[in-house]
């Protein structure tokens, strides 16, 4: 981790900026953000103003505005593309997920756009949805840019804080004592992601198990399922015996 720090800090700061820059722009812009999450890059920027490589404040602009200008160009994707953007290869394995993002930018609206900014996937297909669903771009503009602002500036802090907090322990525990640290919680984390997947595709399986069911009892015309054929095959069973 040191290693890896000491030479980004060895990069002029004008490159640093220009990669966080590009990997929050093309996250929603490009569909960037199912190869590498935009909040990784605007973390590692924190890391780098706690380490005085970049000036924080700047950071913070840059993330905003990249995160504001990508969603818009992903908005104006979906917009003008509509459902050909759905079909594009790095979304075709992840249909389910769509449809249950679809379901969640009906259910809230401009809402959808300003919550969807905290989780990878949604972050990274959300502005085009909204392009799809025609959303009126004021709304989605006003709500989007309260997200980018607020989003970059919360992750910018914490890999600026966690920047800080690593210097602290590495002074402390030194080196190694501090990458074990590290390894220890990154492990925690994939562990608990893992954990978090397998749950969902275990209840997305029983969702559909139980829509197959539905599927397979005919129902009556008030909505209830209709067990009239049934009751009619056992009077007529009981006739044939007596």
């Amino acid at each position: 981790m040191s290693g890896l720090l000491q030479g980004m800090l060895s990069a002029p700061p004008a490159v640093a900026y220009l990669v966080v820059g590009l990997l929050v722009f093309g996250e929603a812009a490009v569909f960037i953000g199912f190869v590498l999450p935009g909040e990784t890059a605007v973390v590692l920027g924190g890391v780098l103003a706690a380490r005085h490589g970049i000036d924080l404040r700047v950071l913070i602009g840059l993330v905003a505005f990249a995160a504001i200008a990508g969603d818009t160009v992903g908005y104006e994707i979906g917009r003008h593309y509509g459902e050909r953007v759905l079909a594009m290869r790095p979304l075709r394995r992840h249909q389910q997920r769509l449809h249950q993002a679809r379901g969640f930018l009906r259910e809230r609206g401009a809402v959808a756009v300003f919550l969807g900014r905290w989780t990878a996937f949604l972050r990274a297909v959300m502005p085009g949805l909204a392009g799809v669903s025609r959303m009126p771009y004021r709304r989605f503009l006003a709500y989007n840019a309260l997200g980018g602002i607020a989003w970059g500036t919360t992750f910018c802090l914490i890999g600026y804080l966690a920047g800080n907090s690593y210097d602290a322990i590495e002074k402390r525990v030194g080196v190694w004592g501090s990458v074990a640290s590290l390894v220890v919680v990154l492990a925690l984390l994939v562990v608990w992601h893992l954990g978090r997947r397998r749950a969902e595709r275990a209840r997305n399986g029983g969702d559909q198990a139980a829509d197959a069911v539905a599927d397979a009892v005919p129902a009556s015309t008030d909505g209830e399922p209709d067990r009239v054929g049934g009751d009619q095959e056992v009077a007529g069973d009981a006739r044939r015996q007596a």
